[in-house]
């Protein structure tokens, strides 16, 4: 799934690639990525492209009226194309669900693998007003995103820290994997409670995260939109790495699996050595 650090760079490299450009065409394929109706979609074309934003996991295209709006969800991803195919593309079982047309003949796709079709599209003039976006909590990378803001908005919290981060409304833009990564930096157990957080694990925690999301974010910025889901896994130190040996300590990466989903984590950094119990409701083994 692309996190904040992917979709940051996505809207780098789309800023370069689509501002003040004409969108001429855009076609749905499966029509189920479709969450708004009113605009269509065809009230995009015709319009110059002004600005791309990020709003958590969002891209936001703007066109001075009405934006396009994504959310790429766990399989779903942008596929630039330096000249789109000739022809319509035709509804059927493959990836591809949207395709975005510019007056230069690029442009480019949004596919989504898998039987779970969860990649979403919306035409709106008030981008806030998605759901989605309204709900989102403070940018991590923001600028007043700062130690204090942090502690106070896990001072209401009484749950796992794990599933405190991955939380929209909580913190934006941060999913399974940079999760698992900035506890593995801040040297925390994912089930630790929020609330039996000290003063200088928050200020640990608070460093942890945005120390591992600039990174990743430099890491990514002028990546080709083709590259970055590689780039991604490739600076990954623990999500994803079931089996290999800590890249600090050494000891082998462990995982705890889900129904749909699974966390990876090292014992010996960030559970005082003790494996966690691979089953939902887990605890330290004792």
């Amino acid at each position: 799934m692309p996190e904040l650090p992917e979709v940051e760079a996505l809207k780098d490299f789309l800023t370069d690639r689509l501002a003040g450009r004409e969108i001429v065409r855009v076609l749905p394929v499966a029509i189920s990525v479709l969450k708004t109706y009113d605009p269509p979609l065809s009230a995009l074309e015709g319009r110059t492209v002004t600005s791309v934003e990020r709003h958590g996991k969002f891209l936001d295209i703007g066109t001075g009226g009405p934006h396009l709006v994504t959310h790429l969800a766990r399989a779903g991803w942008l596929q630039w194309k330096d000249r789109l195919p000739d022809g319509t593309p035709r509804p059927g079982k493959g990836p591809l669900a949207l395709r975005v047309a510019l007056d230069t003949g690029e442009g480019f796709d949004l596919t989504e693998a898998g039987t779970q079709k969860r990649l979403a599209v919306y035409v709106t003039e008030v981008p806030h007003e998605i759901p989605g976006i309204a709900r989102l909590g403070p940018d991590p990378l923001a600028p007043d995103f700062d130690e204090e803001r942090f502690a106070r908005l896990l001072a209401g919290e009484r749950r796992q820290i794990k599933g405190a981060l991955r939380d929209q409304s909580l913190i934006a833009g941060i999913g399974n994997a940079y999760s698992d990564e900035i506890l593995h930096a801040a040297r925390m157990s994912p089930f630790k409670l929020t609330s039996s957080l000290t003063e200088q694990e928050v200020r640990g925690l608070h460093r942890a995260l945005r120390t591992t999301l600039s990174e990743a974010v430099e890491r990514s910025h002028g990546v080709a939109a083709g590259r970055l889901k590689s780039e991604k896994k490739s600076g990954l130190r623990v999500h994803g790495r079931t089996g290999e040996p800590c890249p600090v300590c050494g000891d082998t990466i462990r995982e705890v699996s889900f129904a749909d989903s699974s966390l990876q984590y090292c014992p010996t950094c960030q559970t005082g050595g003790k494996p966690l119990a691979d089953r939902r409701l887990s605890r330290l083994l004792k």
